[in-house]
């Protein structure tokens, strides 16, 4: 044991100030006179023995301390801890070491002499570590504290199962910002940390303050800033795991077995995953352990010390570490021996745990089991055999790597590829070749949805410069080890492709094309999914020229039969190309006809798009996702769910288009893609601008917009901004919908996305014109309605029309407007669209009450509020009754329920009071609803009357929810 009441002053403690401020209210407690407990759980390395140390420093000043850390050697001698504990005073003193036979009245009546009337701190580390005798009088004299009591105790343990009953604060791991910044401080004065080796130290430490020094301690500068690969397995954990694996001495020979094949057993598994319970019952029956001992253990972890746990058809440790430790622990013999069993077995089931006759053979237990072996292994083993195998090896082994990297092909899933490749990496005899397989495992663990396992593979490779030469290899003493890279610009892509997801995506654009150059002379396909991407970057950063350099670059490289009219199209149609660019668009959806090709599909969705074939851009969205969802990747699955939802936003269908994409921002969370959540709450942003509520739509384009910022992505941020602008318009806010959008459609800096800006002019006319701009005084409104008028003369889009025809009326003189007005209405019945087709009704219906055309205005108001109810647009529909009302006929939508204060009041004095409620003045209120400021203004007096208020202030009061 090791007594002290020498406290060293702590380090600031990241992540911890809910821990500090329960431990500032024990020890404020103590000091009046109320003594406590408290005990700290957590594993290993999670700071207990910090916050101990800060309690103690923080006390120090205000009465004696006693501090004691258990020592496990000791763990046997009964009343040891105790021995500890009370062996010197808090004033330094050494008393007479403590009667071995001490009770826990005595322990207690001994502390109490320590106080010597002051408020005494007892603090316990490592606690669980002391012996019996020890921890029974501790627990009795930690319940006895309370009101009137001079004595606190704070006890650390890794589990509160040791003093059950007592008060118990469970730490856990740190968050990313204060893991992130406990690394700043710990790598301070290394000369720069890398950003990909910073994602892996904290994926590796998983929020373990004391894995984070170990890791960041061993490795190197050079290392640290990316100069150099990461070492695998990343050294600095052996603490940690020796701590885990303390508890493992104490159990049973046979618990240590079938923990050493559990864990062993998970690393052919993707992360996470556990390991199959049928898999480690015949292991374990192969390697001599009871049957009984295993159905318990198997099914609810009886007999493995709270160890393992049991989920479905799948065992997993109770804690991430803990696996590690196991296999850390074991002497290479058993491991190695456990590795091959595990091999064995799964090349008899084929990489399944079948039926298999478990009392056929005698085979030696564990203990027993000889040497690995480093037998080549042939393609015919199953992969995750192959992958045991690896584990097996003590070191490089160029036959069974080759074999592993063959292997990893489909129909094997993308995570189970990773994993092998990685393993084939550690066994590769030269830099260069194990540089390319982990490049090519980071390039699978990207395509199962991994992000962070594929920059922590990344993070093995190498400095990551397109200019970066490989190590050198001597070729006559490694004939096997390819002399330079065997996959150059691999690592490149892998890289360029997570920036296309997930970070600034004009970043990802000048990567990804730096990779084509260095993929096209060896590796074709890369190199066109290399450029395809630099384009799509291009795209959703509304870097036009960009995008069409992608495109040229495509013409310049050996492509498919598919893609080469999608290339010509795309470019002929952003050139001004249009017919042309039309006729090979058409093409390309002719041709998209494999439906197992799911990027194939989703340019031809694009294409449709382009063409303003609506209703081909829904089907080609409906079948790439059907084909992601057979198929995979996973990591395709956001983009599929994007595509079809923003298809179904154009053909109107809001539901549908939230449905998809919603499940689509799930999946991008869940496959860590921030670039593709930003896009798709643009989407969702849009379908509440039409079904409402109106903070769902400002919640979405918040999002849309926080995330389309830091990264670059017009389109993002140019979709989300048209979606708050048009919940503005439905709302009542013209004002502020033009606003907005103005910067959009306006020539200038902040004009919106190319492909996407021109859709929402039809809003900016609609807006600007309500908001009170005299339409023919406006040169930018009309050039803007040029620019719509000359896209919808090019494209197919059948709503185009109508919407050109109803901006044309919003401008137009009154002898005109009417006419305009007709046009768009028959341009509507001919494309469909209830959505479009209700604004248009509501509009003219607005225009034509305007205009004391009343009776003739119901018409058009009615259909109005027909049409956005069909669609679900709540908040339109209400706007099109209270038109209705004030055009003199009831309406069901927009009916206050029973007991509503303006139900007294007349249609048209409701809307004005509503309006006037949320803020707007007399003039604003007259723009909005078409009157003159004078009768709103006696409309406002007659509301006062009526509701025996006196200001604004009352009614918005009276209408507040």
């Amino acid at each position: 044991m090791t007594p002290s009441t020498t406290v060293r002053s702590p380090l600031r403690l990241y992540g911890r100030d809910d821990e500090l401020a329960t431990l500032d209210k024990l020890l404020a407690l103590l000091r009046r006179g109320d003594g406590g407990a408290l005990v700290l759980a957590a594993p290993p390395g999670l700071g207990r023995t910090a916050l101990l140390r800060a309690a103690a420093e923080a006390h120090r000043d205000r009465g004696p301390v006693l501090y004691a850390t258990a020592a496990p050697a000791e763990r046997a001698v009964p009343c040891s801890g105790l021995g500890a504990l009370l062996g010197v005073g808090p004033s330094g003193a050494s008393p007479a070491a403590p009667h071995t036979g001490i009770t826990p009245a005595a322990l207690a009546r001994r502390l109490r002499e320590f106080a010597d009337g002051g408020p005494l701190l007892v603090c316990v580390d490592d606690a669980h570590a002391w012996d019996a005798a020890s921890r029974a009088a501790l627990a009795f004299a930690a319940r006895g504290p309370g009101t009137g009591s001079r004595i606190a105790f704070l006890l650390s343990v890794a589990d509160g199962t040791a003093f059950a009953g007592l008060p118990t604060l469970h730490l856990a791991p740190l968050g990313e910002g204060a893991a992130s910044g406990l690394l700043d401080r710990l790598t301070a004065g290394t000369g720069g940390l890398d950003p990909v080796v910073r994602a892996e130290i904290l994926r590796e430490a998983g929020g373990n303050p004391r894995l984070l020094a170990g890791i960041s301690g061993r490795l190197t500068p050079d290392q640290l800033a990316g100069r150099t690969p990461l070492p695998w397995p990343l050294p600095g954990g052996e603490a940690v795991l020796a701590a885990h694996a303390e508890r493992l001495d104490d159990l049973p020979d046979r618990t240590r077995t079938l923990l050493l094949l559990a864990a062993a057993a998970q690393e052919h598994e993707p992360e996470g995953a556990g390991a199959d319970a049928l898999l480690l019952l015949r292991a374990g029956i192969r390697g001599g352990l009871p049957r009984a001992f295993l159905d318990r253990a198997l099914s609810d972890g009886t007999g493995t010390g709270g160890m393992l746990q049991r989920a479905g058809s799948r065992v997993h440790f109770g804690h991430r570490l803990a696996a590690r430790a196991v296999l850390h622990h074991a002497p290479w013999a058993r491991r190695s021996a456990a590795h091959e069993l595990l091999a064995t077995l799964l090349t008899e089931s084929g990489d399944r745990g079948g039926p298999d006759d478990v009392h056929a053979r005698d085979v030696p237990d564990l203990p027993d089991a000889p040497e690995a072996r480093t037998t080549a292994a042939t393609p015919a083993l199953p992969l995750a055999a192959l992958v045991q195998r690896a584990c097996a090896a003590s070191g490089p082994d160029a036959a069974l790597a080759a074999g592993l990297e063959a292997a990893a092909v489909a129909p094997f899933a993308h995570a189970a590829r990773s994993a092998a490749l990685a393993r084939a990496a550690l066994l590769s005899g030269g830099p260069a070749l194990r540089a390319a397989r982990f490049a090519a495992a980071a390039e699978q663990a990207r395509l199962a949805g991994d992000p962070p396992l594929a920059r922590s593979l990344l993070a093995r490779t190498g400095p990551r410069t397109a200019d970066a030469a490989p190590a050198p290899v001597d070729s006559a003493t490694t004939p096997d080890v390819p002399a330079t890279d065997p996959a150059p610009g691999l690592a490149p892509y892998v890289h360029g492709m997570l920036a296309l997801r997930s970070g600034p995506v004009a970043d990802a654009h000048e990567v990804l094309l730096a990779a084509a150059a260095l993929l096209a002379p060896h590796d074709h396909r890369r190199a066109l999914d290399a450029l395809l991407g630099a384009a799509e970057a291009a795209w959703a950063a509304g870097d036009a020229p960009g995008y069409l350099d992608a495109l040229k670059r495509l013409a310049r490289t050996p492509a498919d039969e598919g893609l080469e009219p999608y290339r010509a199209g795309m470019s002929a149609v952003l050139e001004g190309r249009t017919a042309e660019g039309h006729i090979r668009l058409r093409r390309c959806l002719a041709l998209a006809g494999d439906p197992g090709d799911p990027a194939a599909l989703l340019r031809a969705g694009v294409a449709a798009l382009a063409l303003g074939d609506i209703a081909a851009a829904c089907r080609a969205g409906a079948r790439a996702l059907a084909a992601v969802r057979t198929a995979g990747p996973d990591a395709l699955l956001p983009q599929a769910l994007e595509h079809l939802a923003y298809a179904e936003l154009r053909a109107g269908r809001h539901a549908g288009a939230r449905a998809h994409a919603l499940e689509g921002l799930h999946a991008a969370r869940r496959t860590g893609q921030p670039n593709s959540s930003a896009h798709l709450h643009a989407v969702l942003a849009l379908a509440a601008s039409v079904e409402g509520p109106a903070e769902v739509c400002a919640a979405h384009g918040e999002a849309a917009l926080s995330g389309a910022g830091p990264h670059g992505l017009a389109q993002a941020a140019t979709l989300a901004t048209w979606a708050r602008a048009r919940a503005d318009l439905a709302a009542g806010r013209p004002g502020e919908a033009a606003a907005r959008l103005a910067p959009l459609v306006k020539p200038g800096p902040g004009r919106g996305h190319f492909a996407t800006r021109t859709l929402a002019v039809p809003c900016w006319v609609e807006a600007a014109v309500l908001s009170g701009r005299e339409p023919g005084a406006s040169r930018e409104l009309h050039a803007a309605v040029d620019e719509f008028a000359s896209w919808a003369a090019r494209a197919a889009d059948p709503g185009a029309p109508a919407q050109l025809a109803r901006c044309r009326a919003l401008l137009a003189s009154a002898p005109e407007a009417d006419a305009r007005y007709a046009e768009a209405l028959a341009h509507h019945e001919r494309a469909g669209g209830d959505f479009e087709q209700a604004r248009t009704r509501l509009l003219y219906g607005q225009w034509l009450r305007r205009r004391r055309r009343t009776r003739e205005a119901r018409g058009p108001l009615r259909d109005a509020l027909v049409g956005f109810q069909r669609c679900s647009a709540r908040v339109w529909a209400d706007r099109a009754a209270g038109e209705l009302r004030a055009a003199g006929e009831p309406a069901g939508a927009g009916t206050g329920p029973t007991g509503d204060p303006l139900a007294m009041l007349t249609p048209q004095q409701q809307r004005i009071a509503r309006c006037v409620a949320e803020g707007a003045t007399n003039r604003e209120v007259a723009l909005r609803l078409s009157l003159s400021p004078r009768t709103v203004d006696h409309h406002l007096r007659n509301v006062f009357a009526a509701l025996a208020i006196r200001s604004r202030t009352e009614l918005a009061r009276l209408l507040s929810p």
